[in-house]
């Protein structure tokens, strides 16, 4: 079993270089299937997750070539479109592959995705959106299968802001003859990334950012080299891990606008933040004072997947924070593992009420989810003792090398496989 053993107590000095962002490389990768040309993604994050959409698009007939943190895709031979449940089951965004096949090959077969389980992320959504694009769908033991022979451009209503849902929508509608519009899209950064990544392959579209992207729908795309914008959840983790352990971190390729909603947040504890283009340079001394609130929401509000981080971070500070779920009903699930480390947490539903202690005392944990494993290692660097961090795998879908980066920064921390 893999696991972290942390000597917690030290503090941060250092820099850390953000790479592409996973939420952006991964739909990226899927959106690549559109062209038959060469397509080069540079600066990707050599993460499990980005390991598993390779064998999966190699699956469907890509040849790639990943040399460093350049990715390159030759799709020329892809013809297979169908998705095993033993590749979809590893990776949740699996089913962002199911509107580029869709565009390529007139016709999906997608096994219901796996991920983390921090709770329902139903791909209802998704359907019922491919279906008012006149997409036949069926759901035939655990697959979705589905035909576009048929499709048509339309005018589509998300039931809510999803973010794969806009973005398979969007891949769906390339291709179809028309002007395709969807309405309540997700404002992520990654859905821009995506719109300016098909826009680089000769896709027309516009809106990414709003809550209306309309699609024109082209004869083809060709392919093109493009840089992925950085993780704002990774800079965000190391911007709380500095504010946590003291000392000074500054970030490099990070995009300030990304994370605002945290850096108002620190920005309200004893933490000083500097800015400068794409660095940010934060400066932490002392214990940090509590925030009184910190609720969840679509971007530009509080990403959920900086939620547990923020909460192990509040577990230390001065005085009482209340937490709110919003996305993901079950996300409080490290809340447990952090009160074995001494935490006090109340959970009541989708609220957590965390009561800042003096010092958290080393233990061992299990990491249940990505970003709730991150929150762990955050926990284990400022906890008195060692802490073992166990089954970090799901660390590894989406933070590279985290032993490494902390390391570099002055943690006591060591990998064991």
């Amino acid at each position: 079993m893999k696991e972290y053993i942390i000597e917690g107590g030290l503090p941060l000095d250092g820099q850390v270089d953000v790479c592409a962002a996973k939420n952006s490389v991964l739909p990226l990768m899927a959106a690549s299937i559109l062209t038959d040309e060469i397509i080069v993604l540079h600066d990707c994050p050599d993460i499990s997750d980005v390991d598993n959409m390779i064998k999966i698009l190699e699956g469907l007939g890509s040849k790639i070539i990943k040399n460093g943190r350049d990715i390159v895709i030759d799709n020329s031979g892809v013809n297979n479109a169908q998705i095993p449940v033993s590749l979809a089951k590893e990776l949740r965004s699996s089913i962002f592959l199911l509107g580029s096949l869709l565009s390529r090959l007139k016709q999906a077969k997608v096994a219901y995705p796996g991920g983390c389980d921090i709770g329902l992320r139903p791909i209802d959504i998704h359907i019922a959106g491919l279906r008012e694009l006149g997409i036949d769908i069926q759901e035939q033991g655990g697959y979705i299968v589905c035909n576009s022979q048929n499709a048509r451009c339309a005018d589509v209503v998300l039931d809510l802001p999803s973010v794969g849902a806009t973005e398979n929508l969007m891949m769906s509608a390339v291709f179809v003859k028309g002007r395709t519009v969807i309405r309540n899209c997700a404002k992520e950064p990654e859905i821009y990334d995506l719109q300016r990544f098909l826009n680089a392959m000769g896709a027309k579209v516009k809106g990414a950012g709003s809550s209306v992207i309309v699609v024109e729908g082209t004869d083809r795309l060709h392919g093109t080299e493009y840089t992925p914008i950085p993780d704002r959840i990774v800079a965000g983790t190391y911007l709380i891990s500095a504010a946590m352990c003291g000392g000074n971190v500054e970030l490099v390729n990070v995009n300030p606008e990304h994370i605002s909603s945290l850096i108002s947040k620190l920005s309200k504890t004893t933490c000083k933040i500097y800015i400068k283009n794409d660095r940010i340079l934060i400066k932490s001394r002392g214990r940090q004072k509590s925030l009184d609130c910190i609720e969840t929401m679509y971007y530009p509000g509080f990403p959920t997947d900086l939620q547990s981080q923020i909460m192990a971070m509040q577990s230390v500070s001065k005085g009482t924070s209340v937490i709110v779920e919003n996305i993901f009903e079950t996300r409080f699930k490290t809340a447990g593992e952090l009160k074995k480390l001494g935490a006090d947490i109340t959970i009541k539903g989708r609220v957590a009420i965390v009561r800042g202690v003096r010092e958290l005392v080393g233990g061992e944990v299990l990491a249940t989810d990505l970003r709730g494993g991150a929150s762990l290692v955050l926990a284990g660097l400022v906890a008195k003792g060692q802490t073992i961090v166990k089954d970090i795998h799901h660390i590894d879908r989406g933070y590279e090398d985290m032993a490494k980066v902390l390391s570099s920064l002055g943690a006591n921390i060591r990998r064991i496989e």
